[in-house]
């Protein structure tokens, strides 16, 4: 009888912690400016380290959460006054097995260290334009290359 309780007991903790994870998702997602975006949190390796997730644009912040954590805060945040999109690439390799081939990634700069994120080819177009907003008579030099190929 004990271990039908403990079998019992460890099916609940599991499906509770499911759960969690699927209305924590819900409750970012359902309010809006939320995308698909995988960082690279690794270079050990070429071609590895992505860690998927969902972006959420809030203000002058893109917050990166993982797709599987418990977690209420970002794991990372990006803010557009200090972010500049360096360059733009398909998959390559290993990356192609990582992620869908319609992905774009995006080499990035900020004030921090340089990341690099992927996000689907038709939301590139929005996150560019989040990130070149900007006040009216500002000059933002954000792109630094007009040279991408074509996607």
């Amino acid at each position: 009888m004990e271990i039908v309780e403990g079998f019992g007991i460890g099916v609940a903790v599991i499906v509770v912690a499911i759960l969690i994870l699927f209305i924590r998702r819900a409750l970012f997602t359902r309010s809006g400016g939320t995308i698909r975006l995988s960082v690279r949190v690794s270079t050990m390796l070429d071609g590895r380290g992505w860690s998927p997730g969902f972006g959420r644009f809030v203000g002058d912040e893109l917050r990166w959460y993982r797709m599987f954590s418990f977690a209420l805060r970002p794991k990372r945040v990006l803010s557009r006054e200090g972010l500049a999109v360096e360059r733009r690439r398909l998959p390559e390799g290993q990356e192609r097995m990582s992620m869908p081939a319609e992905w774009v990634i995006l080499r990035c700069t900020s004030h921090h260290a340089p990341v690099e994120i992927a996000m689907a080819r038709s939301t590139v177009t929005g996150f560019l334009s989040w990130l070149e907003a900007a006040p009216p008579g500002a000059a933002s030099p954000r792109l630094a290359s007009q040279d991408w190929p074509a996607a």
